[in-house]
């Protein structure tokens, strides 16, 4: 069953809301323990939560566009009375004290929070092995990482544990893992979902997005999480659409006539047997009518190098709250190899006489990448290209830091220029999953979940 017919369903008291945390409940209890997808759950709260929703709607009471359907959280969106410790031994004592702006969204609109899923400690990593609570299997490819930061939460949807799971995406990391495990994920234009209450990675790269198990759960989530926040400086006043919307048209009428670019240099640092999965897609496009357009982008070598400089340094600037005086430890003295090391280099390029050598041209790298990508925008509907240009690793195999980097070289184009992108499953190689990666202009999200509703379809 579809979310958006579960939500039917449950509206039209076909399904209780309490039978489908109940259910949640169930395979969390079975599968947890070798996944480790979550770090907490809070059944009770769940079920409370579901009975009052079924009570309001037995009794004809308004409810509210996510009435009954069950989110996982990753570890650095804020929720009240829950552990946020963003996977870190520096938080492990950390309760969250008050709720992000898009977990009140979720529970103005009767959603319901059951619980906090595990990920890269603080957001850094692309392989959920970082995580001081230990790593996360990845349910669709077992044995191997489900990618990162957002390990959790796709390893959750992936494997039955919720409806709709919450990722955090600074340079891939909803898009990442839902590629290894197969499933949705969206990360939205910068400033469409707000900020207020993540725990920083990189403020002018970070944004909240839905990861599910198909389309329609992105679209019900885009519509609950887009929305403008006065408490976030970095959120747009903009008039979206109804992502639900598309849900109603016939595939062809999604795709037909649109214009779909194909970059050459993206399938260039790419695994032949990914590209040949992606090659699949791109005949599916056109045989819904779509025209495939061959494009050029001569800086694919230029977006990570400028990624991972603008990261260490806001990264470092993040951490500086995070001294042990005010909660938890002093986040040098307990943290990870990943990030000490990001908090060490941002400590570098941060000094004054570096600034200028690193800092200030990467920000300028990252203007021209920006200008770039929206020149190869300018005429084309979408990009398509691959989420991940590798396979995922098996736990625990020992990778240099650029070996674990290079997952980031085809998702961190998105962030950098601030427009949207979203992965979908393209296929298997070897029982594997691999992404398809589709990018937009920004405020052009819609594009994107059209073009997914109508591959969906006849896949």
């Amino acid at each position: 069953m579809k979310v958006v017919e579960k939500l039917e369903a449950i509206k039209n008291q076909e399904l209780s809301g309490k039978d489908n945390v109940e259910d949640f409940i169930s395979v969390i209890e079975k599968k947890n323990e070798s996944i480790n997808a979550f770090l907490e759950v809070d059944g009770d709260n769940a079920l409370n939560q579901a009975e009052k929703i079924d009570k309001k709607i037995k009794n004809g009471e308004k409810v509210g566009a996510l009435s009954g359907l069950v989110f996982a959280i990753k570890a650095n969106i804020n929720v009240e009375d829950f552990v946020i410790s963003a996977a870190s031994k520096t938080l492990e004592n950390y309760y969250g004290s008050y709720n992000a702006t898009v977990i009140d969204n979720i529970l103005n609109e009767d959603g319901i929070i059951l619980g906090i899923t595990n990920m890269d400690e603080f957001a850094a990593g692309s392989s959920t092995e970082s995580s001081y609570f230990g790593s996360t299997d990845n349910p669709a490819a077992t044995g191997r990482i489900p990618g990162g930061s957002s390990g959790g939460s796709a390893a959750a949807v992936a494997s039955l544990m919720c409806d709709i799971a919450l990722g955090s995406d600074t340079g891939g990391s909803i898009r990442n893992p839902s590629s290894h495990c197969g499933v949705f994920g969206f990360k939205p234009t910068y400033g469409a979902v707000s900020r207020q209450g993540l725990l920083d990675l990189s403020m002018s790269l970070d944004q909240i997005g839905p990861l599910g198990a198909d389309s329609s759960a992105i679209a019900i989530g885009l519509n609950s999480l887009v929305t403008n926040d006065p408490k976030d400086c970095t959120s747009l006043k903009w008039n979206s659409s109804d992502f639900l919307k598309p849900l109603e048209n016939n595939p062809e009428e999604l795709i037909e006539g649109k214009k779909i670019a194909v970059v050459k240099e993206f399938s260039d640092v790419t695994d032949d047997k990914i590209n040949g999965l992606v090659d699949k897609s791109l005949e599916k496009i056109e045989d819904l009518g779509g025209e495939i357009i061959n494009l050029k982008f001569d800086y694919v070598d230029l977006c990570l190098p400028t990624y991972y400089l603008i990261n260490y340094v806001e990264f470092f600037s993040a951490t500086r709250k995070y001294d042990g005086r005010k909660y938890g430890y002093k986040i040098e003295d307990v943290c990870g190899e990943e990030v000490l090391r990001r908090i060490e280099m941002g400590s570098y390029i941060s000094q004054q006489e570096f600034s200028g050598k690193y800092y200030k041209r990467a920000l300028q790298a990252r203007s021209l990448i920006r200008t770039e990508i929206n020149k190869l925008l300018d005429g084309v509907d979408l990009i398509a290209s691959p989420t991940v240009p590798k396979l995922p690793h098996k736990i625990g195999d020992k990778l240099e830091p650029m070996e674990m980097y290079a997952y980031d070289v085809l998702t961190v184009i998105a962030n950098l220029a601030g427009i949207p992108a979203a992965s979908m499953k393209a296929g298997d190689v070897n029982g594997i999953p691999v992404g398809l990666q589709l990018q937009a202009k920004p405020k052009e999200d819609l594009k994107i979940l059209e073009a997914m509703i109508a591959l969906e379809s006849v896949e």
